[in-house]
C-alpha cells in the first residue's frame, strides 16, 4: 500500500535524523500510485490512536485557535462535504485567499480529500492580480475573508462560486454553513499520486508570475525532505514565519510538520514586531523555528540572550543567509541556524540537516531523495555552475510542470531540471549559493556574485539589508553598486557612506569592491524577496549620468585614495 510505503519512508528519515550518510544511502522515495495524504495519512494515522487528541494547530494573536488532529480531521470532512454540495468536484480549481486562520487549514485538508486543485493566494494581492489568477488559474470557486470580498467586485464571471469567511457578504456563501455539513466523508474515487493538487503563482522576481503545478505526490510526499532538513520530530511545536499564499507556507506550516506528527504554531501579529515574536516563542515553548533572512536580520537587532527559549532547531530559507547573522545568533543562544534551499517548483533540495557540521555561508548538501549536479553552459559537470536536479528518474518532489496561459501543462523534460541558480561545491560536497543566473555580472572582466558582496555589506553595523547590481562605467563597462537599507537610527549621510566603503575595502579583493552606494528602500515582491531586476533597470536607464540623490561614489572620497 502507498500509505504504508509513505510511513516507512518517513520513519526511516526520523530514525536517521542526525545520520546524514545513513539517510542518503538508505532513503528511497515511496512508490506513489494511489494516495490521498489528507485521508490516508492525516485522518487514518494522525487523527487516530494515541496522538489523536494532541495539538495539531495552535494559533496565537488574532484568530487564536487550538485544534487537535481529530478535531481538524472532522472539521475538514465537514467542509469537504459542504464544498461538494456547492458543486466542487475532483480537478476543479479553488482559489484560497485567507490569512493565518483555522479555515485556511480546514479548506486545504478538505480540498485534498475532494481532489480539488488549490490556487493559494496572499491577501496582499490587488484586484488586478486576483483577476489574473482567476483567469489563468481557471478558478471555479474562491474562498476569502469577508473583508477582502471587495477585491473581487470586478469579477463578472457568475460561474465562479464565492465563499466568505467571517461576516455575511451579499452574493457569497457563508463559510459557517459549509462547516455544518455531515462529518462522515466518503471520496467519490481513489486519488492518484500524479493527480493535480496545487497551482502556485510564483512571486515574479524577474518576470510575470509562472504557474507551477504540483501533484498529490510532489508536495505531500516530497516534503519528507523538508521534514528531514527542519529536524522535526513528533510532538514538536513548530513556528514558521511565512505568509499564506506562498509555497514556503505549505512547506513548513502544513506538510512538513504534519508529516512528522508535530504541531503547527502560528504567531499572528498586526505588524511584525521582533520583541513580540521573541516573547511568543519564549512564552509558548516553541521548539523549532524557521524564518527568512529578513526576519533573522531583525531579530539580531534585539538583545537575544535576554529571551530564554525551548528552541532546539533553527532554520532559514527563502534567500541565502549571511554568515554574520548565523554567528550572532550562535553567540546569543548557542544554537546554529541551519540554512536550506528549495523553490516553489520543488521541496527542500539542499540543506544542513541536524547533527551535521555547518559551514558559514554554505546552504548545505543535497538532501535525501535529490541528486544535484552543477553544470556549465555545455552541460558538463563542474565545481561551480548551474544548480540542476538529475532526472533519471525524476524525484516525485519535483513539480509536474508549468501551466501555460491556455491551461496546457508543460512538463519538465530532459536529463536535468535547471533551477536558474548558480552554486559552487567544495571538496566535502557542501554547496554555496552564488546567485541567480540572471543576477551574476562582470565588472572589468571579473565575475561578480552579488550575494558575496551583500554578505560583507550587512556585517556593517549601519546596514540592515543590501542589494548589489552592475552600474554602467566608461572604464570598466560595469562596477558593483550597492543599494543599501539602513538599520533604525542610522543616517544616510556622507559619513555613513564613507564608513561602509572602508568596511567593504577592508574585506573584499580590489576587483570585487563596491564602487557606488545609494541609500534607498529596496524594491521587493509581495513575498519579501528583493527585486534586483528593478534596480538593474534603473542603472541601465541612468547610464553615465551624475550621481543620483542619496548616491555616493568611491571617487568622491579623497580619504580612500
Amino acid at each position: 500500500m502507498t500509505a504504508a510505503a509513505f510511513k516507512a519512508a518517513r520513519d526511516l528519515l526520523l530514525a536517521r535524523r542526525e545520520d546524514y550518510a545513513g539517510a542518503m544511502a538508505e532513503f528511497r522515495w515511496p512508490a506513489i500510485e494511489k494516495f490521498n495524504w489528507a485521508l490516508d495519512w492525516f485522518d487514518a494515522e494522525l487523527a487516530r490512536g494515541p496522538q489523536r487528541d494532541r495539538p495539531a494547530l495552535r494559533i496565537t494573536g488574532d484568530g487564536a485557535t487550538l485544534l487537535s488532529y481529530a478535531e481538524l480531521a472532522e472539521r475538514s470532512s465537514r467542509v469537504a462535504n459542504g464544498l461538494r454540495a456547492l458543486g466542487l468536484r475532483r480537478g476543479d480549481r479553488i482559489l484560497l485567499m485567507l490569512g493565518n486562520v483555522a479555515p485556511l487549514w480546514e479548506v486545504m485538508l478538505a480540498a485534498i480529500k475532494l481532489g480539488a486543485v488549490v490556487v493559494p493566494a496572499t491577501t496582499l494581492l490587488t484586484p488586478d492580480d486576483l483577476a489574473d489568477r482567476l483567469a489563468r488559474g481557471q478558478v471555479r470557486l474562491l474562498v476569502a475573508a469577508s473583508d477582502n470580498a471587495a477585491k473581487f467586485a470586478a469579477v463578472a464571471d457568475a460561474s465562479v462560486r464565492r465563499v466568505a469567511v467571517g461576516a455575511l457578504v451579499p452574493g457569497w456563501e457563508p463559510y459557517d454553513a459549509l462547516s455544518q455539513a455531515d462529518a462522515d466523508y466518503t471520496p467519490e474515487a481513489a486519488t492518484r499520486g500524479d493527480d493535480p493538487l496545487l497551482l502556485y503563482f510564483t512571486s515574479g522576481t524577474t518576470a510575470r508570475p509562472k504557474l507551477v503545478l504540483h501533484s498529490h505526490a510532489s508536495y505531500p510526499v516530497g516534503h519528507l525532505s523538508t521534514m528531514y532538513w527542519l529536524g522535526l520530530i513528533p510532538g514538536d511545536l513548530h513556528l514558521n514565519v511565512s505568509s499564506p499564499g506562498w509555497a514556503k507556507h505549505a512547506w513548513s506550516c502544513f506538510f512538513a510538520p504534519w508529516n512528522a506528527g508535530a504541531c503547527v504554531f502560528v504567531a499572528n501579529q498586526p505588524r511584525f514586531d521582533a520583541p513580540g515574536l521573541l516573547d511568543t516563542i519564549s512564552g509558548n515553548g516553541v521548539t523549532t523555528l524557521c524564518a527568512p533572512p529578513t526576519v533573522w536580520r531583525m531579530l539580531i537587532q534585539q538583545d537575544l540572550p535576554s529571551w530564554k527559549t525551548s528552541l532546539r532547531e533553527l532554520c532559514s530559507a527563502g534567500e541565502p543567509l549571511n554568515p554574520e547573522v548565523i554567528e550572532r545568533v550562535a553567540t546569543a543562544w548557542g544554537l546554529t541556524i541551519r540554512d536550506g534551499y528549495g523553490q516553489t517548483e520543488t521541496t527542500a533540495q539542499v540543506g544542513n540537516p541536524p547533527g551535521q557540521p555547518v559551514k558559514p555561508g554554505s546552504m548545505g548538501r543535497p538532501l535525501p531523495g535529490y541528486r544535484i549536479a552543477l553544470l556549465d553552459g555545455e552541460g558538463r559537470e563542474v565545481e561551480e555552475g548551474a544548480l540542476c536536479i538529475a532526472l533519471d528518474p525524476p524525484p516525485p518532489a519535483l513539480m509536474r510542470g508549468y501551466q501555460d496561459d491556455t491551461g496546457a501543462m508543460l512538463p519538465v523534460e530532459g536529463a536535468f531540471y535547471r533551477t536558474g541558480d548558480v552554486a559552487a561545491r567544495d571538496a566535502e560536497g557542501y554547496l554555496t549559493y552564488i546567485g541567480r543566473e540572471d543576477d551574476i555580472f562582470k565588472a572589468a572582466d571579473y565575475r561578480i556574485s552579488p550575494f558575496e558582496l551583500e554578505s560583507v555589506l550587512i556585517e556593517h553595523e549601519a546596514v540592515a539589508e543590501a542589494a548589489v547590481v552592475p552600474a554602467p562605467d566608461a572604464l570598466r563597462l560595469a562596477v558593483p553598486k550597492a543599494y543599501v537599507g539602513l538599520v533604525a537610527g542610522a543616517v544616510p549621510t556622507r559619513e555613513t557612506a564613507l564608513s561602509i566603503f572602508r568596511h567593504s575595502r577592508a574585506r573584499l579583493a580590489p576587483y570585487k569592491r563596491v564602487r557606488r552606494i545609494e541609500f534607498a528602500e529596496l524594491p521587493k515582491t509581495i513575498s519579501g524577496k528583493i527585486r534586483r531586476v528593478e534596480l538593474r533597470r534603473i542603472e541601465e536607464l541612468r547610464g553615465d549620468a551624475p550621481p543620483a540623490a542619496g548616491e555616493f561614489r568611491e571617487d568622491q572620497f579623497p580619504e580612500l585614495s
